[in-house]
């Protein structure tokens, strides 16, 4: 993972049959790629690309994307909170451990987890 040019992080993958280094910039919807032979050269295309990518959002008068956080507050009922503290230390982890791992499956399967009769 290159990390933090400009608030902006990237993964990368390796394409061996070509010998390239391919990177994708990670945490927003618009895509933002970029590749390279070496380490050097990607990490200078990873920059290319995010200035590009400002330059362009600047030019059509756009805001660019900024990567979420991964932090949120949320508030719950005092009793869910209770419960979802027990859960989690009842799988030996911490509430937000647990709580990410919820969410995590919820979203893999988000009709499973909220039908329209459990909506308020």
């Amino acid at each position: 993972m290159i990390k933090d040019y400009k608030g902006y992080s990237a993964r990368v993958t390796i394409d061996q049959d070509q010998g390239l280094l391919h990177g994708e910039v990670v945490g927003i919807v618009d895509v933002v790629t970029f590749q390279g032979k070496t380490v050097e050269e990607l990490t200078r295309a990873f920059r290319d690309s995010v200035d590009d990518y400002l330059a362009y959002c600047n030019e059509r008068g756009k805001k660019p994307e900024r990567p979420y956080s991964g932090r949120f507050v949320l508030r719950v009922p005092p009793e869910l909170h209770r419960r979802i503290a027990s859960a989690a230390g009842k799988a030996g982890v911490s509430m937000n451990e647990w709580v990410t791992a919820v969410l995590d499956a919820a979203c893999q399967a988000p009709s499973e987890a909220l039908s329209s009769s459990d909506r308020r």
